[in-house]
């Protein structure tokens, strides 16, 4: 039996021993990294595989989903309002919505919260919860808004069960656009907005690019590359009205409790930049 298994091993050795050596016999295999005596691209000022185009940036994704990556501004990280304001009245003011557990929950009349930051194009992540039980229905119902510049609306609602207006639902652009679908957790629930804002361009007081906005509500696409028609806006047509490239985050306090968490931001930039 000793035997037996001494030539096992020996055999199991020389077999590995002959794998490595095949191994390091094999030639590393190398390809080009980029060219100089291929076709320019329509529209671009580089050619195919152009070795001279400037490589992507990295970028180390978050350590988990949802997370933010390592170019994320993050808003809100479940310790403290350090980053925001209140908007009451016109005025901005310290902010006083409640902390704690992580999470922060609209306080009823301390006003909008308002970033201190502000954004143009860029990359939202935010998480939201409406409480167990309802506070009413239709528009009643864990009623808040994401105000991107302040002024274009992703309305933040608990859609679950309750019937509402359609563009005034759960990820609608509030007063324009409905969801693609209805993709609303149970009340209590954590639920997450993903969205990519292009904003808008004025020359003056002209607007010569509206905003298109792309929103994933619990990972499920609603809105795709969509124009903002303008300005969130009840029971009227939104318009536009110049304003700066960048401007503040908001989210809208509506007199009802809702909770957010995991807020962070990616400003956007072009291919080359």
């Amino acid at each position: 039996m000793r035997r037996k298994s001494g030539v096992l091993l020996v055999t199991a050795f020389c077999t590995a021993a002959l794998l490595i050596a095949q191994s390091s016999n094999k030639k590393y295999r190398t390809s080009p990294t980029g060219y100089r005596d291929t076709p320019l691209l329509p529209g671009q000022k580089w050619k195919v595989h152009d070795i001279d185009r400037p490589k992507p940036r990295i970028v180390t994704p978050g350590a988990g989903p949802g997370m933010p990556p390592s170019d994320a501004i993050v808003l809100f990280d479940g310790k403290d309002l350090s980053q925001w304001m209140n908007e009451r009245k016109g005025q901005l003011v310290p902010a006083a919505w409640k902390v704690e557990n992580g999470y922060m929950e609209v306080a009823p009349g301390a006003g909008t919260l308002v970033s201190k930051e502000k954004f143009g194009d860029a990359q939202f992540h935010l998480e939201w919860a409406a409480p167990v039980e309802p506070s009413g229905d239709s528009q009643w119902r864990a009623n808040s808004g994401v105000l991107l510049m302040k002024r274009y609306e992703i309305q933040v609602l608990d859609c679950y069960n309750n019937p509402t207006y359609a563009d005034g639902q759960a990820a609608s652009i509030y007063g324009q656009w409905p969801p693609l679908v209805n993709a609303c957790r149970k009340p209590g629930e954590w639920q997450s907005y993903d969205i990519v804002f292009e904003a808008p361009k004025f020359e003056g007081e002209k607007l010569v690019k509206p905003a298109y906005v792309t929103v994933f509500h619990n990972g499920v696409l609603v809105h795709h590359h969509q124009e903002i028609i303008g300005r969130m806006a009840h029971r009227v047509v939104g318009t536009y009205a110049p304003h700066a490239p960048e401007e503040p985050l908001a989210l809208q306090d509506h007199d009802v409790p809702v909770r957010y968490r995991n807020i962070w931001v990616r400003r956007l930039r072009g291919y080359d930049e």
